[in-house]
């Protein structure tokens, strides 16, 4: 990993997850002295729920993916780092059929409860030989912390990602523990480069696809780094039903309501690590936008300001800009009316009516952008709609990553 974002957490204390057991290997993808092959085994019956990116362009790994999704069962999950897998016909999918079917030997499972991610440079297929060694060294390889997974999947990241939280549900205390990467390509419209929870609860796989979609567009459908969409997106839900709990299938069942809060908090927590990580960045950039005609439109209005190269490069250079702002609202193809609009930066309102605030003083709003936990409010003033996205901002770091990403 390279120098560590000054926007990274620590790597939080992950409980253990009844029926996961985590293992790493080097298969020497891209990387060499570094682990970049990632195999989670689960219990028989494991539920699973997952989303996929929309970029057409997408890898097989998503492909087959989205047709196993279906059947709502999983028994393992494969994740390669270094190498994307993506645009590259029928050897990349042959190369990711092979690696199911080994891992379904190895377990005695189907190959369709084998799930597969591969994250990296695309238009290289993934190397059969090195996939097959490494899966045969993983499997006898000694379990491994949720840290360890989470250094394993990562390419461009500077910091290791995970988050946990919990519920009551049935009288049992179930955990969700969770691992994501991403650091770049990140303007996903379904989940943010690789992310993957596991959870002990017992729940139905059309329930639990349910409250991912739900929780998916209130955190990773609201973040943006750059305003690309990644060919390999994938986020997943396991849930092994190790907890005891009567397994939910609907609101309806007791503690439905709060198994549904913990993954709503865990992916919003998921979601925002991934922006402090954003290439380069050195600071994390709340929008709150009210007053919309819809949520809908409030959140579109949102990643508009959030991906204008103008306004995160005001950002980052500290300079209060809120014109830049103001003309971010405008192209967005949504309802606005000049004359109604207001934005603050931080605690200051700095526009509203169509005018500069009279009187306006800029210190405070200087003295903000000079912290790298930057606040931009801005109010429609057409309904009642409302959203909060998160994005970064734009410096020289990002240029320097990606100019020589395949060096």
């Amino acid at each position: 990993m390279s120098s560590i974002s000054p926007l990274a957490r620590p790597f939080p204390e992950l409980p253990d997850i009844g029926g996961v057991q985590l293992r790493v290997a080097e298969a020497g993808y891209k990387y060499s002295g570094r682990a970049d092959l990632t195999y989670v085994e689960l219990d028989e019956d494991t539920a699973v729920a997952g989303l996929f990116t929309n970029n057409v362009c997408c890898s097989p790994e998503v492909e087959l993916g989205r047709e196993q999704i279906k059947a709502g069962k999983a028994r393992a999950l494969i994740v390669n780092a270094g190498n994307a897998n993506a645009f590259t016909g029928h050897r990349g999918r042959e190369a990711v059929e092979a690696i199911m079917a080994q891992v379904a030997g190895h377990l005695g499972c189907e190959p369709g409860e084998v799930f597969v991610s591969s994250t990296g440079v695309i238009g290289e297929a993934l190397p059969q030989d090195k996939a097959k060694a490494g899966l045969e060294a993983v499997f006898h390889a000694e379990r491994c912390s949720w840290e360890e997974a989470a250094r394993s999947i990562s390419t461009t990241d500077t910091f290791p990602k995970g988050a946990t939280a919990s519920a009551i549900v049935d009288g049992k205390t179930v955990h969700l523990s969770a691992i994501i990467k991403g650091s770049g390509m990140v303007a996903p419209d379904m989940a943010t480069m690789l992310g993957y929870i596991f959870t002990d609860a017992a729940i139905a796989p059309e329930f639990l696809q349910q409250l991912l979609a739900a929780a998916n567009e209130k955190s990773f459908g609201c973040i943006t780094v750059d305003g690309d969409t990644s060919t390999s997106d994938t986020v997943l839900t396991f849930a092994t039903g190790r907890a005891g709990n009567a397994s939910l299938s609907s609101f309806n069942d007791p503690g439905a309501d709060a198994f549904a809060a913990a993954l709503d908090d865990i992916c919003l927590q998921l979601a925002q690590l991934v922006v402090r990580d954003g290439e380069g960045a050195q600071k994390f950039v709340e929008i709150r936008v009210t007053g919309a005609t819809d949520d809908d439109s409030a959140r579109n209005i949102g990643l508009s300001v959030a991906n204008s190269p103008l306004v995160k490069t005001a950002i980052a250079g500290e300079d209060a800009n809120w014109g830049r702002v103001v003309m971010a609202v405008g192209k967005a193809g949504e309802p606005a009316d000049r004359d109604r609009l207001a934005i603050s930066f931080g605690n200051t309102r700095v526009a509203e009516k169509g005018l500069a605030v009279e009187g306006y003083d800029e210190a405070p709003v200087a003295e903000h952008l000079k912290g790298n936990e930057i606040r931009i409010a801005i109010d429609i003033g057409l309904g009642d709609g409302r959203a909060k996205v998160w994005g970064c901002d734009l410096t020289h770091g990002y240029i320097e990553i990606n100019a020589d990403y395949r060096s």
